[in-house]
């Protein structure tokens, strides 16, 4: 199924803004539009949060490779204002993109820079669509990339997916050479979501409190940007 972001957003805001809590947690509330949605896989999305944070790493994997199929298919989850926000901070030549998804992003940002990406499952039709970006299949918590190796690395709606916030942020640190660019959604908690979210950031405390300053971080910034938090840091090496 194919749904815009703009439509998806306007469907958060109704369920999570407009539904009280006491009915948008229950499973009855949402069973109905999850087999909509996910069809045979729904049990799959409304188990995931109770069992997310405890599996391995070849289970969360193979969690991403069940549902690949499933739900929203779109291009990307980004949003347009991110997308021009995004191009117009690249600073140097060499660009990471952790958690590519289906390769959009990495796919625009390779018209003029050098550019690798990495997500925990790389399809090869990916790879032969993009063909100007070095892909790579790892996990944001474990790099296989040395210490400041790229210019900018670009993190986009994959931090409130990992098992382990604290050391991918450490991560995408580490292979940073100038500028660490993050984007999230900006969302509310709940027991139910039509996504596998582990981590939610609905104000900007919640998210800056797993991006505290570290030695060679500096000039950090976050800002809403059509629904999502955008945040900015840079590196000095």
């Amino acid at each position: 199924m194919k749904i815009s972001r703009g439509v998806t957003l306007m469907i958060h805001f109704v369920l999570d803004e407009l539904v009280p809590p006491i009915i948008r947690d229950r499973k009855w509330f949402i069973w109905l539009p999850f087999k909509i949605l996910f069809g045979s896989k729904s049990e799959v999305f409304a188990n995931f949060k109770r069992r997310g944070l405890q599996m391995s790493e070849e289970e969360f994997s193979a969690v991403y490779g069940e549902i690949a199929s499933s739900g929203v298919q779109r291009e990307t989850d980004l949003n347009k204002g991110c997308v021009t926000e995004i191009e117009r901070n690249i600073a140097g030549e060499s660009v990471l993109e952790v958690g590519c998804g289906r390769g959009y992003l990495a796919g625009v940002l390779s018209k003029d820079n050098d550019v690798t990406a990495c997500d925990i499952q790389v399809p090869k039709a990916m790879v032969e669509k993009y063909p100007r970006v070095k892909f790579e299949e790892s996990n944001a918590q474990d790099l296989p990339f040395g210490d400041a190796s790229f210019d900018t690395v670009v993190c986009t709606h994959t931090i409130e997916h990992v098992q382990d916030i604290a050391q991918s942020i450490r991560e995408l640190r580490r292979v940073t050479r100038k500028r660490l660019i993050i984007v999230v959604p900006r969302q509310r908690p709940y027991r139910h979501t039509f996504d596998l979210h582990l981590h939610f950031f609905t104000y900007p405390h919640m998210f800056l409190s797993h991006v505290r300053p570290v030695e060679g971080v500096k000039g950090q910034d976050l800002k809403e940007v059509d629904g999502d938090w955008y945040y900015q840091e840079e590196h000095q090496c």
